[in-house]
């Protein structure tokens, strides 16, 4: 089966219908490495004749299907990552890296973040935690 086929197939289980815009923004979060802006998608995606507007209504429709995930790194700009049925290697719940000089955004899925309560505490705040990000200097800078 064909890059092409799964991603159509994969959006159609999702209830949706698999049309030109879902494909090509599935594809793109697919070959990403780490999150990816809305911005980002459409630099990319624009050229080949989609328009911003589509390129987010495509997001916000991935996102709802449980496709992809959205996140917020702190900068108060949402970035998307694939989700799926049968997620690729480091895919899943995670935490993120923001180096604070250069703003490079890295998926860490070897990570693994355990938060407890205090020693001396009786019980701990924290019910559920859905998003972890780290915040530093990156090895290149």
């Amino acid at each position: 089966m064909s890059d092409l086929t799964g991603l159509r197939n994969e959006i159609r289980a999702a209830g949706m219908r698999s049309t030109a815009p879902r494909i090509s923004v599935l594809e793109r979060l697919r070959r990403a490495d780490a999150p990816l802006s809305h911005a980002e998608i459409t630099e990319e995606l624009l050229p080949l004749g989609f328009d911003r507007a589509t390129i987010y209504r495509n997001l916000v429709d991935l996102s709802e299907a449980g496709l992809v995930s959205r996140v917020e790194l702190g900068d108060h700009v949402w970035r998307y990552e694939v989700r799926g049925a049968e997620p690729r290697e480091g895919e899943g719940e995670h935490p993120h890296f923001v180096c604070n000089d250069c703003g490079t955004v890295s998926c860490l899925p070897a990570v693994s973040v355990d938060i407890r309560p205090a020693p001396g505490s009786r019980r701990s705040v924290v019910a559920e935690v859905s998003d972890i990000v780290l915040k530093g200097r990156c090895e290149s800078c």
